[in-house]
């Protein structure tokens, strides 16, 4: 088992929970729950260790509802320099750019809803703009999660899919993916019930790649990519 209790952060990724004034809430629509407050959940955003805050720079804690772990968007959309925008009028949270500024988003459990055309080939069920034509998919991937945007003039790619691949296969084809890179950083920890990479070419890009099991469907794995130029 992975005894490291860190989460690579991923944005996408979560089901996440908007901090700061959310100004008017549609009543009819909140539901009392029962979760908990986890204090000890290390996070880690592209290899470097994070701490979310609030507007005050309040230290804010993950939240742990029903074996998911939720995340404070903002904090993590300005960890990751995404832009993340709160509609009170229409009780909507929006994160990345819109499509005037480049930006794609689109979720779906059967793949993307809206989706971009990209020049991967190896998976039907990806489709993304901004991945390198040769980065490693699954034949059976298909995207839960898409969010593509450009900030600052870098390209910037929240990816999460499924597959039928095991996660030992999907960790190792990434490892040997990135160790034909020219990369200043490089650490990964592949097993066979998870793995972790994250990698870094000074200047050029940097990447972030963790799978574990589907919370929600045992017989698929759940991979997440995080990869932006810089």
């Amino acid at each position: 088992m992975m005894k490291s209790k860190k989460w690579l952060i991923t944005a996408g990724v979560f089901g996440m929970v908007l901090t700061g004034s959310a100004g008017v809430y549609a009543g009819t629509q909140l539901e009392t729950i029962k979760a908990y407050l986890n204090h000890g959940l290390a996070i880690e955003v592209n290899g470097q260790k994070f701490t979310p805050t609030g507007d005050q720079g309040k230290k804010l804690a993950p939240i742990t509802y029903q074996g998911s772990t939720y995340l404070p968007v903002r904090s993590i959309a300005d960890a990751l320099k995404t832009e993340v925008k709160y509609d009170s009028q229409n009780n909507k949270v929006s994160i990345g750019s819109s499509s005037s500024s480049g930006g794609s988003t689109s979720t779906g459990n059967s793949g993307s809803t809206s989706p971009s055309t990209g020049t991967n080939t190896q998976a039907a069920g990806v489709k993304s703009k901004y991945l390198p034509a040769d980065f490693p998919l699954p034949k059976d991937a298909k995207a839960t999660s898409l969010i593509e945007n450009i900030m600052d003039g870098n390209k910037k790619v929240v990816l999460t899919y499924t597959t039928k691949e095991t996660l030992l296969t999907v960790g190792t084809s990434y490892k040997d993916y990135y160790q034909t890179k020219n990369l200043s950083q490089n650490t990964q920890d592949i097993q066979a019930d998870g793995f972790s990479i994250v990698g870094r070419e000074d200047g050029k890009y940097a990447v972030t790649i963790t799978g574990s099991v589907s919370a929600t469907n045992k017989d698929l794995n759940e991979v997440t990519v995080v990869w932006g130029e810089e």
